[in-house]
C-alpha cells in the first residue's frame, strides 16, 4: 500500500499520534514539537547534507538527539580510498539548536572553538559554510557550498512504530541539488560544479524507539545531462502505509514499492560490505548491481548509547523504470548505501 498525502495538514493529533501516515512529494505535514507526547530525552531532530562525486565528497550533520547533540563533518577521498570524520558531542541539548519545524525556511548553526558550521536557506538555494580547525593531521577543513533547489519533487514520509504509536519518523530527502563551491583540506582545494555534481539533504524530525536498524540508499547526479537519482530505504518504523522508495528523473518523483539490498556475507555470517551487492525492487522496476569502493565505518558503544554505521560508497549499474513505463539504463552511477544499527 502506498498512501500519498497531497494536502497540508497537522502531523500529530492531541495524543501525539500521526494523523495520516504515508508519503508525499512535498513537506505537507506540519511539525509541531509541542504536540509530541514523549520525553524531551527521546526527541530527535537532524539536518544532514552529502555532496559528492566519484572522486571526493563532504558530509555535514547537525543533530539534536535529545540527551546528546551530535555535530559531524566528513571528508571523503574515493580516488585514494580514505575518509576522515570528526564528531563533536554535546550533552543534553534539548532543543537549544532551534532546528526549524520545516526544511523550507530557517537557518541552522553550530559554533565552538574548533568548528563553525552553518546552513543558510533562502528561496531556491541552500548554503553550507564549514570551518573546522585542525580537522585532519593538523590541517584545517574549509568548505563553502551552494546547493540550488529548482521546482522539484522530493521524498517525504511520516510513519509510526506499531509497538509505540507516540514514536514517529518524519523525514524528507531532497535529492539532485546542483552543487557549486569548494572544500579545502590543508592546501588542496576540491571543487564542485553544478553541471556535474549534486547533493542531498536528509531532513528529519521525530521520536524513535530505543533499538533500530535501517537500510538507506541515496544517489544524486545526472544521466545524459538530466537530473537523476534515487532514495531507497527500509527496516525502520511501520511502513504499511508507504515506503520511501523513489526514483528521481528530471526533478519528478517516480514511486517504487519495496526494495531489498542483497549484501554478501562472510563465513561468520556478517556482512561483507566491500563485495558486490544486488539492489532490486519487488515491482521489477529497479534491478541493479552495486560495486563498493569505500566503507565509512563508525562504531561507538558508551553505556546505553551505541551505534554501528556502515555507509558504503560506490557505483550502481542497472535499469530503472519510471511511472509511465520509460526504462532508463545507467552505468557506474555514483551513490551511497548504508546499514546503520543504533541504540539510543
Amino acid at each position: 500500500m502506498q498512501t500519498e498525502i497531497t494536502k497540508s495538514q497537522p502531523l500529530l493529533n492531541d495524543r501525539g499520534h500521526i494523523i495520516h501516515p504515508g508519503w508525499a512529494r512535498q513537506l505537507f505535514w506540519e511539525y509541531d514539537r509541542s504536540r509530541i507526547h514523549a520525553s524531551k530525552w527521546r526527541i530527535k531532530e537532524w539536518d544532514y547534507y552529502l555532496v559528492a562525486n566519484e572522486h571526493y565528497g563532504v558530509a555535514f550533520t547537525i543533530s539534536d538527539l535529545g540527551y546528546i547533540g551530535l555535530i559531524s563533518v566528513s571528508f571523503l577521498n574515493f580516488d585514494e580510498n580514505w575518509e576522515h570524520t570528526e564528531t563533536v558531542f554535546e550533552p543534553f541539548p534539548f532543543g537549544k539548536y532551534k532546528m526549524p519545524p520545516t526544511s523550507v525556511t530557517g537557518d541552522v548553526a553550530f559554533h565552538n572553538k574548533q568548528l563553525h558550521l552553518t546552513y543558510d536557506v533562502t528561496p531556491g538555494q541552500r548554503k553550507i559554510s564549514c570551518h573546522f580547525f585542525k580537522f585532519y593531521e593538523g590541517k584545517d577543513l574549509n568548505a563553502e557550498l551552494s546547493l540550488s533547489q529548482p521546482d522539484m519533487d522530493t521524498m517525504c514520509i511520516a510513519t509510526p512504530w506499531k509497538e509505540k504509536p507516540t514514536a514517529f519518523y518524519y523525514n524528507q530527502k531532497i535529492n539532485c541539488l546542483p552543487a557549486t563551491g569548494y572544500a579545502t583540506l590543508g592546501d588542496i582545494t576540491y571543487e564542485f560544479f553544478p553541471d556535474r555534481d549534486a547533493g542531498v539533504l536528509d531532513w528529519g524530525r521525530g521520536v524513535w524507539t530505543y533499538d533500530n536498524t535501517w537500510y538507506w540508499g541515496t544517489g544524486s547526479g545526472f544521466l545524459d545531462g538530466e537530473p537523476f537519482g534515487f532514495n531507497l530505504g527500509y527496516g525502520f518504523t511501520d511502513r504499511s502505509s508507504a515506503s520511501e522508495n523513489v526514483l528521481f528523473y528530471k526533478n519528478k518523483a517516480h514511486k517504487l514499492d519495496e526494495v531489498s539490498f542483497e549484501i554478501p556475507r562472510k563465513a561468520d555470517g556478517s556482512y561483507d560490505y566491500l563485495k558486490k551487492w544486488k539492489i532490486t525492487s519487488n515491482d521489477g522496476r529497479l534491478n541493479a548491481s552495486f560495486c563498493p569502493v569505500l566503507n565509512r565505518h563508525a562504531d561507538m558503544n558508551v553505556l546505553v548509547i551505541a551505534t554501528d554505521q556502515n555507509q558504503v560508497f560506490g557505483h550502481l549499474t542497472g535499469t530503472a523504470v519510471l511511472d509511465d513505463g520509460t526504462k532508463l539504463n545507467f552505468s557506474d552511477f555514483f551513490c551511497a548505501i548504508e546499514v546503520v544499527h543504533n541504540r539510543y
